[in-house]
């Protein structure tokens, strides 16, 4: 047996070989990720090769919880082939079938299981489909929201009724100059910027407005071939999200992710989708994250400096901060100057008391 076969023919999500995880990412999607960037015969440890791991990361986070929760009693998974498997009938059914067929048909697939370890294998197939929280489970206490998945509905209108919502807020006085970007939104609007692996909370603020989602699987998004569920112009438009937060050509936008990816385990691609022109940074360029981009416009806009390392990086008023910091410095000769002539002063004092001899 080789090493693919050993690869699949295990529950093991945590040491798959390079191999078994090519072969799975192009069952999923039709093609392997690390075609996206033309290295597919790149060993682990590349630049590319870390794009995929950091997917597989996520796959075996999803594994973890579902298919080996218990002792792996909570589904009717038992290996990665099985997952394949899995994927291809949710592949073929996924456009004219509902989880509800979905569920009649998997016994004939994954024997001698109950009805709700069907379900939540096809939950966790879906997740792994689309990076997305479809499907309730119990045992889930990560923050976030999941997506019900109605037995009456396919996987396919699922997703495109989530994201195809179309925009309600009014956007006249949104424009995204140009630097407007993740590291302004952190150093200047003082949102902290939360990496995740959920599509669905991508743009999303939390915490009172004081924290953003942000997707960076670029390697993901940018790796869909003619196997997936998602559209086109949905997959181009959120590439291009990353490429307004996180433009390719930035040097301190490359220094920084570079050091959150060390950090986080993210998608080195985020940073290198690449940078908008004028023209693709209108609001009206955008559909899918349309609301989500306003609303995160406006707090940026509507965020005031509270803290000196804010007010030094915000010179979107630039008399305002002009203005600041010479008060600034004004404040502090005079305290300086100031502290000198208290100097001085002790000093005579001290002179007019204790004479020379």
């Amino acid at each position: 047996m080789d090493s693919l076969e050993r690869g699949l023919d295990t529950a093991d999500a945590h040491n798959l070989p390079l191999a078994a995880k090519l072969t799975i990412a192009k069952a999923f999607w039709g093609r392997p990720l690390l075609d996206t960037f033309g290295f597919a015969g790149k060993q682990s440890g590349s630049s590319e090769a870390s794009s995929l791991d950091a997917y597989f990361r996520y796959y075996s986070q999803q594994c973890d919880l579902i298919a080996l929760h218990d002792n792996g009693e909570n589904s009717s998974l038992r290996t990665h082939q099985d997952i394949i498997r899995t994927a291809e009938l949710l592949q073929q059914d996924w456009l004219g079938r509902t989880r509800e067929d979905l569920l009649q048909r998997l016994p004939m697939l994954l024997n001698n299981k109950t009805e709700g370890q069907h379900g939540n294998t096809i939950s966790l197939v879906a997740r792994l489909l689309t990076m997305m929280r479809i499907g309730e489970v119990p045992h889930e206490f990560l923050g976030g929201r999941d997506i019900p998945w109605p037995v009456d509905t396919r996987l396919g209108k699922l997703v495109d009724d989530y994201f195809s919502a179309t925009p309600v807020l009014g956007h006249e006085a949104i424009k995204f100059e140009k630097p407007f970007n993740a590291l302004s939104l952190r150093s200047i609007a003082g949102l902290e910027i939360r990496w995740t692996d959920n599509l669905a909370d991508h743009l999303r603020l939390l915490n009172d407005d004081s924290m953003v989602c942000v997707f960076h699987h670029a390697a993901f998004l940018q790796g869909q071939g003619d196997k997936s569920i998602f559209h086109p112009s949905f997959l181009e438009e959120t590439l291009r999200t990353l490429a307004l937060l996180l433009p390719k050509y930035d040097k301190k936008i490359k220094s920084w992710y570079s050091l959150q990816t060390s950090r986080h385990g993210l998608d080195p691609a985020g940073a290198d989708v690449g940078h908008l022109i004028a023209d693709e940074r209108q609001i009206e360029s955008f559909k899918y994250w349309h609301d989500r981009l306003v609303i995160l416009k406006q707090v940026y806009d509507g965020s005031r400096p509270r803290t000196l390392s804010q007010w030094w990086h915000d010179r979107r008023n630039g008399v305002q901060w002009y203005t600041f910091w010479v008060a600034i410095l004004v404040l502090f000769l005079t305290i300086f100057f100031g502290l000198i002539q208290s100097i001085e002063g002790a000093l005579q004092v001290y002179k007019a008391f204790h004479p020379d001899p």
